[in-house]
């Protein structure tokens, strides 16, 4: 099963594994989220979307369905 960044509950962590969308994958790995990197789920808005991590050193707020692209392994 591959997991992404909308499985992570507040206070978890994972390591970017890879992306399933191209061309969301360029604008994301321009904000931090490169492969390797460790990432935070912090918390997420009172309807649940959007959420907001923690990327390398600072946090970044990300709409479920862009969170969802976001491959990641704990």
């Amino acid at each position: 099963m591959i997991r992404n960044l909308t499985h992570l509950k507040p206070g978890e962590q994972g390591i970017v594994s890879g992306f399933s969308d191209e061309e969301l994958s360029v604008k994301l790995m321009e904000m931090g989220c490169l492969p390797g990197v460790t990432v935070r789920y912090n918390f997420s808005a009172p309807l649940g979307d959007p959420i907001c991590i923690s990327v390398s050193g600072y946090e970044l707020s990300l709409r479920l369905e862009e969170a969802a692209t976001v491959h990641i392994v704990q």
